[in-house]
């Protein structure tokens, strides 16, 4: 096996120019694969194309809105006409779009909307991508991001937390379909991780902070290069017996599952928090 994990393959992010998508661009770029970026920004695109190349990595760049009817399509032809293949689909691309709200204060277009950026276009680029993947007879790798609040309750956000239940399991089911052809399909599913959704170094203060170790066992937020970690093994021949499931990137926070560190009374755990 080469030292570089992903020589020879082909990459493609969409959402790839900002956050978690980022952080997967520039690491599977660091372990030789060749990076497609696929964004609807076209500065940040062709700012983190440049920079990949600067760097020695071969990258190229698409400028495409993913929620577009036709673009998932056109999205994976131009990857191939300017990559020469496919390899690896990363569908990153996802938001809750709204502040918090109850169900029963929601509407039917923020429903669509969030069923748009969410679950569709995963589907739509699944339903694209498969076709050349598997008539290139090499085998590959899916890679959905979902969230811990696939498989645990989150308030305020139940359409949105549906949706991301809807791509694990979307997952885990199409796993199987592709089986045969060496195609393995996973997901990973982040949680306190720092992106262009969730700028916790703005939302926490220097004093919150030093509660992080009561938040998250590993005392830290994560990072999109934790993600990228991830991606990296998914994509390789070192996960080529793992398909169909969804791997958390959390910290430990799914561990815990409702514990937090203390310093009240006499044990240093407690699932009735103080001050959490």
């Amino acid at each position: 096996m080469s030292a570089a994990l992903l020589e020879g393959r082909v990459v493609l992010v969409t959402g790839g120019a900002g956050g978690i998508g980022e952080g997967i661009c520039r690491s599977v770029a660091q372990h030789g694969a060749t990076v497609v970026v696929a964004d609807h920004d076209r500065e940040r695109t062709d700012a983190l194309v440049e920079e990949l190349r600067a760097a020695g990595h071969e990258a190229h760049g698409v400028v495409v809105d993913v929620l577009e009817p036709g673009a998932a399509r056109d999205l994976v032809e131009r990857t191939v006409g300017a990559a020469g293949g496919l390899d690896v689909l990363v569908n990153n691309v996802g938001h809750y779009l709204y502040a918090g709200r109850r169900f029963h204060e929601s509407d039917e277009e923020q429903w669509e909307a969030l069923h748009d950026v969410n679950l569709r276009h995963v589907l739509r680029m699944c339903h694209a991508a498969l076709p050349v993947m598997v008539s290139q007879g090499r085998g590959g790798s899916i890679i959905n991001l979902t969230t811990v609040e696939a498989s645990r309750g989150i308030p305020r956000q139940a359409v949105y937390g549906a949706y991301k239940a809807a791509v694990a399991h979307f997952t885990t089911c199409l796993a199987l379909d592709v089986a045969e052809h060496g195609i393995r399909v996973n997901a990973i599913a982040p949680d306190v991780t720092t992106s262009r959704q969730l700028p916790y170094e703005r939302w926490v203060s220097d004093e919150e902070r030093e509660k992080l170790p009561q938040w998250v066992p590993l005392s830290r937020f994560g990072e999109p290069a934790d993600c990228g970690g991830v991606a990296v093994f998914l994509a390789s021949e070192l996960s080529s017996f793992v398909t169909g499931t969804s791997i958390p990137v959390d910290g430990g926070t799914g561990a815990a599952g409702g514990w937090y560190r203390t310093t009240h009374g006499r044990s240093d755990w407690t699932n009735r928090p103080f001050d959490p």
